[in-house]
């Protein structure tokens, strides 16, 4: 009987153990969202500014063509500055991702929350690096279309075809770190003085 009563104990202190792990990890997970939420809030402006504007300028060039001489340096120069633009945005989403990758979590939930925060902030690493890449490929074509006596000016680079496609229904980033830091706070009701490690 005493053995029994031990085990249970034993099994209880074993599973408080457990839970006071999890809610630590949480805190820590919640404290590091905390911190990047509003440096991501602007990042999130930033890409929403830079390919609302983006497609703004992608519409233009569909419906009046690629222009002619000056006008071609000119588009060259703006899908240049807007691709690099992109990367900009993208490294800067980089430094959050790698911020929340760091954390040294091993409860399934914190886990689990990292895990989506991480798949879609990559999400949009890779989408800013495609409108990149077609921005470079339509720099170059306007371009070579500059040098070109044959080009008319009713046509554009093939990259502005892939450029429209990605951004024409871009509508923004959703606030995903907004939405787990809510998340963790329900679940493990956290507050404010968690923030300043007090438990």
């Amino acid at each position: 009987m005493m053995k029994t009563r031990y085990c249970w104990l034993l099994a209880a202190v074993l599973l408080a153990g457990c839970g006071k792990e999890e809610r630590r990890e949480a805190t820590s997970l919640y404290k590091v969202l905390s911190q990047k939420q509003a440096e991501l809030a602007g990042v999130n402006a930033l890409e929403k500014d830079l390919l609302g504007s983006t497609r703004e300028w992608c519409d233009g060039i569909v419906n009046n063509g690629g222009g002619k001489g000056k006008q071609l340096e000119e588009n060259a120069a703006s899908a240049k500055s807007l691709a690099e633009s992109a990367g900009a945005v993208a490294t800067q989403l980089s430094q959050v991702r790698q911020a929340i990758y760091d954390l040294p979590l091993k409860q399934e939930y914190s886990q689990g929350v990292r895990s989506t925060l991480i798949n879609q902030i990559m999400k949009r690493q890779k989408m800013l690096q495609e409108v990149r890449m077609a921005l470079d490929a339509s720099a170059a074509g306007f371009l070579d279309f500059s040098r070109s006596r044959a080009y008319n000016g009713d046509t554009y680079p093939p990259g502005i075809d892939k450029l429209n496609s990605l951004v024409s229904g871009y509508k923004g980033p959703e606030d995903a770190v907004g939405k787990a830091i809510q998340d963790l706070k329900v679940k493990y009701t956290l507050q404010d003085a968690d923030l300043a490690g007090k438990t």
